[in-house]
């Protein structure tokens, strides 16, 4: 998410770009410190034609924390993940499988309440008229669709699920491919460019709700156990006073009439601490998939 948004995958760099105008303008009598914006971190998001919601999101923080607000979007989750580790980025909503990775050059700001918990699930999707396959080793020589290598919903999970059933992921399907956003997923697996693919079931339910037309040619054929939701993250330098200030943003959300209206935009129940330890399942996979590269 990437903020906003390890989870929001969409195919509209030119409207992303957009946001970098989208910033609130320095407080009067600010001193430097407090003027300088926030910098956030996003991948490519699902919500089409929704820039209005974001100049409201930017303008909830911007009143929040007292300073203006500026977003960074790139096209993978690995250039946003650099951008947090190189200092370059304040905060970035970024997924499970970076940051058990990079958890020492981060700190874990919040985490996504959904469904009432802090957790998610991958899905294997397949498409609507496929009514056999049940999980992954049904599509051996199959087209296979990832979304991000650096996504434990959309890579991670279906590699270490062919790694315990004793098969080789890299040779496994006939043909796999990346699309760089989950809502590609569904797409490709939809119009039967793919006979499977793996997407966050987060950003799977939420498609369903905003674009049925899209999930309908697909079926859910598997469902992994429930994951750490998509941590929001700072860079491991952040002053403790931006880091407590972003965290209390976000976690009384739920709170105020705005900031759930937010919520309800982006199909969360709210943001909770969360722990570290949310991810010990993610950083397993993690392990055991680099000790079969070695």
């Amino acid at each position: 998410m990437s903020f906003l948004f390890c989870k929001f995958d969409m195919d509209r760099r030119n409207f992303l770009q957009m946001l970098s105008g989208v910033a609130a303008m320095p407080l009067v009598g600010s001193t430097h410190a407090e003027s300088a914006a926030l910098r956030i971190g996003l991948t490519p998001v699902f919500l089409d034609d929704q820039l209005d919601f974001l100049k409201q999101l930017n303008a909830y923080f911007a009143r929040q924390s007292g300073r203006p607000v500026s977003f960074t979007q790139r096209g993978s989750y690995r250039e946003i993940n650099e951008l947090v580790r190189g200092g370059k980025l304040d905060f970035a909503w970024i997924c499970g499988y970076p940051y058990v990775r990079y958890r020492r050059e981060m700190r874990l700001v919040a985490v996504p309440v959904y469904h009432g918990k802090p957790l998610y699930q991958s899905y294997l999707i397949v498409p609507k008229n496929d009514r056999s396959t049940r999980t992954f080793t049904d599509l051996r020589g199959k087209t296979y669709a990832y979304s991000d290598p650096d996504s434990n919903s959309g890579f991670l999970y279906p590699q270490y699920s062919l790694l315990r059933a004793g098969e080789n992921p890299t040779t496994f399907f006939s043909r796999t491919f990346f699309t760089w956003a989950h809502r590609k997923v569904v797409e490709a697996v939809g119009v039967g460019l793919a006979q499977g693919g793996s997407v966050d079931g987060y950003v799977y339910d939420t498609l369903a709700l905003a674009h049925p037309e899209l999930t309908e040619t697909t079926r859910v054929a598997h469902r992994s156990p429930l994951f750490g939701h998509t941590p929001f993250v700072a860079r491991h330098d952040i002053p403790e006073r931006d880091f407590r200030s972003m965290q209390e943003i976000l976690i009384s959300m739920r709170g105020s009439q705005e900031g759930a209206h937010l919520l309800r935009a982006l199909n969360l129940d709210g943001f909770t601490p969360g722990s570290s330890s949310l991810y010990d399942g993610i950083a397993a996979m993690a392990r055991t998939l680099a000790e079969s590269r070695r």
